[in-house]
């Protein structure tokens, strides 16, 4: 069932903290410049962040936050967001929705001279970090992870129908070849932590260029972390795809899964709903899953 959200703006976010936070609701309220797709961000004073779900699917993620975060901050070497308040529906606003503090970086895909293979070498040690960070007890992968963590399989459905939808405009039998050996292996090792998300748009960077923090935990789990690989053809290329592929410390089974991730998100972004903006970057995307398989 489709929950109807109102506009989600300053005002929203104004009332919500008046209502609920009432020592923060001095603060100026402004919109944050990027803006992911399943949350709206919003600057709350200097030192803090509030995050409001745009959708009923994303509305797991809040309270799993809330436990996850804690737990990971001070097991990486590099910053998580910190929750500080979680706030409850309210002013029209359907959702739970969260404080945190704020982060000062720059995210990794509008850094300007981003040293690429130094940025893939950081981001392969965090995420070693990640992996090594005890799970017992934490969210398995599933529906609150969108299926991240999981096996790609449970995706296979969705990868057919693109197929079919594409057409002509993709080498079939290229996509289904990487497909089938993206699903012919699977994690047989304990479930590790795995982030779910690592986009350049959720990777920190600081002045000099140096990672500094992992945002956006919302589909971040334990089970299998070859979805945490997909940057290699997102946003890495050459030396630094080579640098994330060897740093990283994971075999060609896990590979050809990451490589299977990537695919189906491509496939469904071109079939679906990818703007006109979007589309060439998905075509991007495609294009590097096509011609390289990493390991």
């Amino acid at each position: 069932m489709h929950t109807e959200v109102p506009s989600i703006d300053d005002a929203l976010v104004r009332r919500l903290v008046a209502s609920q936070f009432p020592e923060w609701a001095p603060l100026p309220v402004r919109e944050v410049d990027h803006q992911g797709w399943d949350n709206r961000t919003f600057r709350l004073g200097d030192e803090l962040a509030v995050r409001l779900p745009s959708a009923d699917g994303y509305v797991p993620a809040v309270e799993k936050e809330q436990d996850v975060l804690p737990y990971l901050a001070g097991r990486l070497d590099v910053a998580v967001p910190e929750p500080v308040g979680l706030g409850e529906p309210g002013e029209g606003y359907p959702f739970p929705w969260s404080v945190r503090r704020w982060l000062d970086g720059t995210v990794a895909e509008r850094a300007a001279g981003l040293d690429t293979e130094r940025f893939a070498a950081e981001v392969s040690a965090v995420l070693r970090q990640l992996r090594g960070v005890p799970a017992a007890g934490g969210p398995a992968a599933g529906a609150h992870s969108f299926q991240r963590g999981a096996h790609p399989s449970v995706y296979a459905a969705e990868v057919v129908a693109a197929l079919d939808a594409l057409g002509g405009s993709v080498d079939r039998a290229v996509c289904e070849r990487i497909w089938d050996a993206a699903t012919a292996t699977a994690w047989d090792r304990p479930a590790v932590w795995f982030h779910g998300d690592v986009a350049p748009g959720n990777l920190l960077v600081d002045e000099d260029g140096r990672l500094r923090a992992l945002i956006d935990f919302g589909t971040c789990g334990v089970g299998d972390p070859a979805c945490d690989l997909v940057l290699a053809w997102t946003f890495l290329a050459g030396d630094a795809r080579g640098a994330f592929h060897e740093a990283v410390e994971l075999d060609a089974d896990t590979w050809a899964r990451a490589r299977g991730w990537a695919l189906w998100k491509s496939l469904i972004m071109l079939a679906g709903s990818a703007g006109p903006g979007d589309r060439a970057d998905h075509e991007r995307v495609l294009a590097s899953v096509l011609a390289d398989p990493v390991a």
